[in-house]
């Protein structure tokens, strides 16, 4: 069996079912939206860089936006749950079938850190008082990516579930120390350090004890993955649900426990238990953190309404997946629902939890409201704007798959 043959089929299967749903992205307006902003971005970007503030921490943003994608790293294997069966007698060989994901996973990801550097460099040499050359910079996030890659890799397939969790809060702390090292002190004492902690975290990789290959684990990461493929494009058109990833989050076990003992609320409450322990709700947290921090740091100017109503948006299109969750639910048949509450619940929970975060985004804007007034309540109503603007489409939405039925 040749395995990269194997693995570049699979790849081609997969995306053979991706591509012909990418017309239906298009035209849902996504690619006019995402040109806007563009336009948007580079002309505030150009008056930023005529106008660059004396106390811009450009240190800081640099660390900010460049570790996540320096140190995140995922490797899409294409595995599947009979391969536990089929591709067991070749384990031995995976290694051949392992390496083309690696490189395929790592390539386009250095990329998209390159591009991301070129767009910050212009304010960099700007604002830095001895700013690193652009090779360089690129050089160091280039192996400590690879490191970051690799490091994730071996995570994978360590048999200890607690070892594997040390080593991602480790795989973190070491590439964000180094960038932080080559961004804050000279080249020389700089790279002296960055090789002793990788060279420390290289030898640390070898300790645990490893699966040849994890055969479970790395299917079900790659079943997550292509889940969130489908979760995206079903903002846009209706596609096959995969199967979700389940969270405990027992911090959250309460929530739902209020609601009235009715037919007429329990999908709600199916739908909240669904929520909490699903990616969705991780999406959105990360969305909204970064979305504050990002209006908090542009609160005297515009932008910070652009950013806030961009975030909003995101939030809608992820909170727009909750309607796919269940879409043919065993439960649902056991236990029927009275007509109609499906969707209100559906309606109501998606509006409520927008809602919510529409005032969490705004709150960063809140100590300037003296100073401007008009801008921040503003900000505030287009807010409201887009989450009502959100529940009309999706029960327009709603009204035209029920006359579809019919």
């Amino acid at each position: 069996m040749n395995l990269r043959e194997l693995y570049v089929k699979r790849r081609g299967q997969f995306w053979g079912e991706i591509l012909p749903y990418l017309g239906y992205v298009i035209q849902s307006g996504v690619a006019v939206v995402f040109l806007f902003l563009l336009i948007a971005f580079a002309a505030w970007y150009t008056a930023l860089l005529q106008q660059v503030p004396p106390d811009l921490p450009i240190r800081w943003i640099m660390l900010i936006f460049l570790a996540p994608l320096m140190i995140n790293s995922s490797i899409r294997t294409y595995l599947r749950t009979a391969d536990t069966v089929f591709l067991i007698p070749q384990e031995s060989r995976m290694k051949e079938y392992f390496r083309n994901a690696w490189f395929s996973g790592v390539i386009y990801k250095i990329i998209g850190l390159g591009l991301v550097l070129l767009i910050l460099w212009p304010l960099y040499i700007r604002s830095d008082v001895s700013p690193k050359t652009l090779l360089a910079t690129f050089a160091v996030l280039t192996v400590f990516k690879l490191l970051s890659s690799y490091g994730s890799w071996k995570e994978q397939l360590m048999v200890s579930r607690n070892a594997a969790a040390a080593y991602r809060a480790l795989r973190w702390i070491v590439p964000a120390l180094s960038l932080a090292a080559w961004l804050w002190h000279p080249t020389g004492r700089a790279l002296l350090f960055m090789a002793l902690l990788g060279l420390t975290y290289v030898a640390a990789l070898s300790v645990p004890v490893k699966h040849l290959v994890a055969w479970e684990r790395l299917i079900a990461v790659e079943q997550r993955q292509a889940s969130r493929v489908m979760m995206v494009l079903s903002w846009f058109v209706n596609v096959p649900q995969r199967e979700q990833r389940v969270h405990a989050r027992k911090w959250l076990s309460g929530w739902g426990k209020g609601l009235a003992w009715k037919k007429e609320s329990a999908y709600r409450f199916l739908l909240i238990k669904s929520l909490t322990r699903s990616d969705i709700l991780g999406i959105l947290i990360r969305v909204g953190l970064l979305g504050a921090f990002i209006v908090w740091a542009t609160r005297d100017s515009l932008v910070s309404a652009l950013v806030y109503l961009i975030s909003l948006m995101i939030v809608g299109l992820q909170l727009s997946a909750l309607r796919k969750l269940h879409p043919e639910s065993f439960w649902l048949h056991v236990y029927p629902l009275p007509e109609g509450t499906r969707r209100d619940n559906e309606g109501k929970l998606i509006f409520q939890v927008q809602l919510f975060w529409a005032v969490l985004l705004w709150l960063p804007l809140v100590p300037g409201i003296l100073s401007a007034p008009g801008r921040i309540l503003g900000t505030m109503a287009a807010g409201i704007a887009i989450v009502f603007l959100f529940r009309s489409a999706a029960a327009r939405k709603s009204r035209r798959e029920d006359d579809d039925d019919e």
